[in-house]
């Protein structure tokens, strides 16, 4: 094993941290029969087919309308698509493009549109066409008329089980989830409801950027951990949800199902804090990652039952495979306490945001919070070109009508099974009996040495690991000694004896090789725990 100094690495952040263990499992694999098997990566190995079919195909329709009001073949010019009949021409050219890849799926989309969201046909075909040619700005700027319905109707089945609560929610299409929160962050502070050195709340574990993002200096925010533990299912237990009734706690934020431990709320954790914030804290902000929701069937976000208190995001990346896309969506519902705060802000400040957004509306202290995201994420001055790109925006309301035309989820269980067999093979690799969990939504999985040597072994083996083992060493190990690269749990503020595995970016097969190496990591501590004198029992670390 390479000596490595792990102290200074015990500030960075374990994305960070992969690039020098890639290096290390690469020369180990360089060196060995071991190939590299990197599961430290969330980005999934898979992607939806059939709306990136549709989308492909309808671009060519799209060029034909273009072509309809203006055509220069010999310059490469065209004009720009026209509303009026455009179903019927897309239905035209449909039949006699029948056997063409994601031409069912078109006309599907257009007869489900109309007959169950109530479009106009031409209104939808013409905001298709005109959008995937993106030779507009976005108009709404916020997102698109029949885009926000599309995706609203998706986020009902998503989000909250198809049981939504009374009202709607307002949509903003952006860049991803990770752009959601950038802005999301920004509006809160330039609005006067968070302020520099506040206190917030984080549900730990908890993705890495959302512990760093809270520190950067421009925030400084106060962050109280409320903590999952292993011994509870990685659910909150009631003292700590306790820390929440704290007034100065401004906001709890979380990801939901969690990342490192892909869990889910279970409903008596949601009632626990569901009835805290209707009985002692109806003023504390709620911001919700919800990326992974689809991966847990009926999943509810803290959205559908807290919907006047939370910020949800939404991130298409991992359930669609289409990271690279960049479509995420932030929701906020029409009656939120966030507009009554700032209603409720001292006048002095009020004058100061009437200044701040005076340039976009004559009455300043009628606009929405959802609206004033939009404009922060321009700087105001900005917000006439502010909104996701028009062909984003086609392809989220495509992979959206997918989802709600899959009436039996075959696309849902389909993913699910992915993750499925990849989990029950990491446990048969270690081996490790887990007790199925309705919540869990097996995107990823967190191994904690620490609880599994515990429960094996004893408390003095546990106290020995803490004593003579750096946290780090778990993730170099496996690295250098087995070409397996996985992601320190500290970073996550999950256990720091743990490591967070992703079961979304290998094949099937490789799960059970990362389950034997990390077996064997945790063998090689207890054979020199034993030749140190430590009492080891009849255990079952390896076969």
């Amino acid at each position: 094993m390479t000596s490595v100094d792990y102290a200074q690495f015990d500030k960075m952040s374990p994305f960070e941290i992969k690039d020098g263990l890639i290096k290390f499992a690469k020369a180990s694999s360089a060196k060995s029969a071991h190939a590299l098997l990197n599961a430290g990566r969330g980005n999934p190995n898979w992607i939806a087919t059939a709306p990136r079919e549709a989308y492909f195909l309808f671009g060519q329709f799209a060029l034909t309308e273009a072509r309809r009001t203006m055509d220069d073949p010999q310059a490469g010019l065209a004009g720009m698509p026209q509303q009026s009949g455009a179903a019927g021409r897309l239905a035209a050219w449909l039949a006699k493009q029948a056997d063409a890849p994601g031409a069912d799926f078109l006309r599907r989309a257009v007869d489900f549109s109309v007959k169950t969201l109530g479009f106009d046909a031409d209104a939808f075909v013409y905001e298709l066409a005109d959008s995937i040619i993106g030779d507009n700005y976005p108009v709404p700027d916020r997102m698109l008329v029949h885009a926000e319905k599309v995706v609203h109707r998706y986020l009902m089945w998503a989000m909250c089980a198809d049981r939504p609560p009374a009202g709607e929610f307002k949509l903003y299409a952006v860049e991803g989830g990770t752009a959601a929160m950038c802005y999301i962050f920004k509006s809160l502070m330039a609005n006067r409801i968070l302020k520099k050195g506040d206190t917030i709340a984080l549900g730990t574990p908890i993705f890495t950027p959302y512990i760093e993002v809270a520190e950067l200096e421009d925030r400084a925010f106060k962050a109280v951990h409320v903590r999952a533990v292993q011994e509870n299912g990685f659910q909150y237990p009631e003292e700590e949800l306790k820390k929440l009734e704290d007034p100065a706690v401004k906001a709890f934020f979380v990801c939901n199902p969690g990342n490192p431990t892909s869990m889910a709320m279970d409903a008596d954790t949601r009632k626990k804090l569901v009835g805290l914030i209707k009985t002692k804290r109806p003023d504390l902000i709620l911001l919700t990652d919800d990326v992974y929701g689809t991966f847990v069937p009926g999943f509810r976000s803290l959205m559908a039952e807290l919907p006047h208190n939370t910020i949800g995001v939404y991130s298409y990346s991992k359930y669609f495979g289409c990271t690279g896309w960049r479509l995420g969506v932030i929701a906020l519902h029409e009656k939120h306490i966030l507009d009554d705060m700032i209603a409720r802000l001292p006048e002095a400040e009020l004058k100061a945001l009437d200044k701040r957004y005076g340039s976009i509306t004559l009455t300043p202290r009628e606009l929405k919070m959802i609206d004033r995201i939009v404009a922060d994420s321009r700087d105001v001055a900005l917000n006439h070109t502010a909104g996701l790109s028009l062909p984003q925006q086609v392809m989220m309301t495509l992979f959206s009508l997918s989802e709600l035309m899959d009436t039996q989820k075959v696309y849902q269980k389909a993913c699910i099974a992915i993750c499925t067999r990849r989990t029950h093979a990491l446990l048969e690799g270690l081996p490790l009996n887990v007790q199925p969990n309705e919540d869990f939504a097996r995107y990823y999985g967190t191994i904690d040495f620490e609880f599994w040597l515990r429960k094996y072994v004893g408390e003095d083996m546990v106290s020995w690991l803490k004593k003579n083992v750096h946290p780090l060493d778990l993730v170099y190990k496996l690295a250098e000694d087995h070409a397996v690269v996985l992601l320190n749990g500290g970073g996550f503020d999950a256990p720091n004896w743990s490591v967070r595995v992703s079961f979304a970016n290998l094949s099937d097969e490789a799960y059970e090789d990362i389950g034997r190496a990390v077996r064997a990591v945790a063998r090689g501590y207890v054979e020199t725990y034993r030749a140190q004198g430590g009492k080891v029992g009849d255990i079952k670390l390896g076969r």
